[in-house]
């Protein structure tokens, strides 16, 4: 049985999401922009493709799915990424630690 894959948009996305911006073995994830419901690759793929600024996530919302795991493709709520420890739930791969520099360009500070 094949697995379903989102489309992520992005500059040179790869099969784990990774970008031109951020290409490390651990730059796994996509955002899900609240603004337009679409999955980037980063904030800087987005303010390049899109044409309207980032929206963040408002806390009250934070039970959507809205983070793609770029190994296995498994989408998780806000909340279950914040509190993942940088590790997929569904498939324990390692996210990026330094993503949390730019939570606040995603989701509401709390």
């Amino acid at each position: 049985m094949a697995i379903l894959r989102l489309e992520v948009c992005g500059i040179e996305v790869d099969a784990r999401t990774r970008c031109a911006h951020y290409r490390t073995p651990l730059d796994i994830i996509a955002i899900k922009m609240k603004c337009c419901g679409v999955y980037y690759a980063c904030k800087d793929c987005h303010i390049a493709l899109a044409a309207h600024h980032i929206e963040v996530w408002p806390h009250s919302e934070w039970d959507q799915p809205a983070v793609l795991c770029g190994a296995c493709g498994h989408e998780m709520s806000i909340n279950d990424y914040m509190q993942s420890a940088n590790k997929c739930s569904a498939c324990d791969a390692d996210f990026n630690p330094k993503c949390s520099n730019h939570y606040h360009f995603y989701f509401e500070a709390v």
